[in-house]
């Protein structure tokens, strides 16, 4: 994907706000290192999530995680959750979650759009477009190069929010530890967020 575009010009919320996204990709491309767990650990009181939001809350949750996580033990989860030869028991890819059209026609839209905006993955990428972690990588995009609201809010309603809480439900049933768990509560609570503000825009009809 392309590089993001002057971030000096943004605001903390949208720093924030990209951060998130950054850090929600991260935990569903491949399991976190010691580093991520780290920062996650440092960073306990969650930006601009107060505590006593449900946003706060969560984030706690998942810092809570964080801080008895094993490495070796989380990596090994993720593989098999996601990863793994044949299916997999939770599918990360959100065509998969889009009711009345088939994964296939939602990708070439997803492609499409993201061609209009130069943000197709190159030929080398290892993250298919519509891996959850592509779309919040794109969604991150769009914040870091100001692009406008109205696009980020038409984006997110067509290609992250219903398939990611879709994709959060099923992987609560199915994660096997307290970790992916709390990701995908964080990640839900997060998304509902973002939506409560993307429905303070009206969009032109």
């Amino acid at each position: 994907m392309s590089d993001a575009a002057p971030a000096e010009d943004l605001h903390d919320a949208e720093h924030w706000r990209a951060g998130l996204y950054a850090l929600i990709g991260r935990l569903f491309f491949e399991g976190p290192d010691s580093v991520l767990l780290a920062q996650l650990r440092v960073n306990a009181s969650g930006g601009e999530g107060a505590e006593d939001t449900p946003l706060g809350l969560a984030w706690q949750q998942l810092v809570s995680a964080s801080a008895s996580a094993d490495v070796v033990a989380l990596q090994h989860e993720h593989a098999m959750l996601f990863v793994g030869v044949g299916k997999t028991p939770v599918t990360p890819f959100t065509s998969a979650y889009v009711p009345g059209v088939s994964p296939e026609r939602h990708l070439l839209l997803l492609k499409q759009q993201l061609e209009q905006w130069g943000l197709a993955s190159d030929a080398a990428s290892t993250m298919p477009a519509d891996h959850i972690s592509g779309v919040c990588d794109t969604l991150r995009h769009l914040i870091l190069r100001n692009e406008s609201v109205v696009a980020q809010k038409n984006f997110f309603e067509k290609f992250i929010y219903s398939q990611g809480i879709a994709f959060c439900k099923k992987l609560i049933a199915a994660a096997p530890s307290h970790f992916y768990i709390e990701v995908a509560q964080f990640t839900q609570v997060f998304l509902a967020v973002e939506r409560e503000g993307f429905d303070m825009i009206s969009l032109p009809t």
